[in-house]
């Protein structure tokens, strides 16, 4: 049996998540605060987290980098909090998506399928061609690293996985939609503003190594490429 783990201090919400997640054939895991979370998925190894960020002892931010520590397992945080900032700080310490309070819980389940297939695909990814070089560039799937020249780069599951998809489809433009839908999933939900966000905070990391022969390139209103640079 698949284990989900749905941590929540709001019964409720645990209640009501625990219902949909078995009627999508999971086992739910219930946690009532930060600690009880860590504690519950060392215990259980579950396919996927629902994170609330709000909670007793230690928040979902806390909470999601230990987990991130040692474990790629997909992590939805869901929050009352709707501001560009706390969406930012999410995806910036390795979540996989990001859902606002109140919700659907058809949606939660939508997200969590997509973020699962996502995995899968990471995975067949890996299996055939785990190690990506461009130039100075090196981006190990495996290990999820990636080096410029010898200088390893510390970037976020989720940088790591945007570089793999720029950087595997050289001069290919992605629009935002795409890189929201491959990378996060969101399908219809997503906010454009998210990539651009991300794309920003992804280039400010490397950028802090000279790489001359590549760059990440906006195309203005439409998205963003990988471009290889001529010498």
């Amino acid at each position: 049996m698949q284990h989900i783990l749905i941590a929540d201090d709001n019964k409720d919400i645990t209640d009501i998540l625990s219902t949909y997640s078995r009627m999508e054939g999971f086992e739910p895991v219930v946690a009532k605060d930060g600690e009880e979370a860590i504690r519950l998925f060392t215990q259980y190894n579950p396919e996927v987290v629902l994170l609330d960020v709000m909670m007793p002892k230690e928040d979902g931010y806390e909470v999601c980098r230990k987990i991130r520590s040692k474990s790629n397992v997909p992590v939805i945080l869901i929050t009352a909090r709707g501001e560009d900032f706390d969406k930012i700080m999410g995806l910036d310490i390795g979540a996989d998506d990001y859902i606002v309070k109140p919700f659907s819980p058809r949606e939660v389940m939508a997200r969590v399928r997509a973020v699962l297939r996502r995995m899968t695909k990471s995975e067949k990814d890996s299996k055939s061609g785990n190690v990506l070089k461009i130039c100075d560039l090196e981006i190990n799937l495996d290990e999820y690293s990636l080096h410029i020249g010898e200088k390893k780069i510390q970037l976020t599951k989720k940088e790591i996985e945007t570089m793999w998809t720029l950087a595997s489809n050289p001069n290919k433009v992605f629009t935002r939609d795409n890189l929201l839908d491959s990378l996060w999933g969101f399908d219809y939900f997503g906010d454009s503003r998210t990539v651009d966000s991300h794309i920003k905070r992804l280039r400010a990391k490397l950028d802090a190594v000279e790489h001359p022969s590549w760059t990440i390139k906006t195309i203005w209103g439409v998205g963003y490429k990988f471009e290889i640079l001529e010498k």
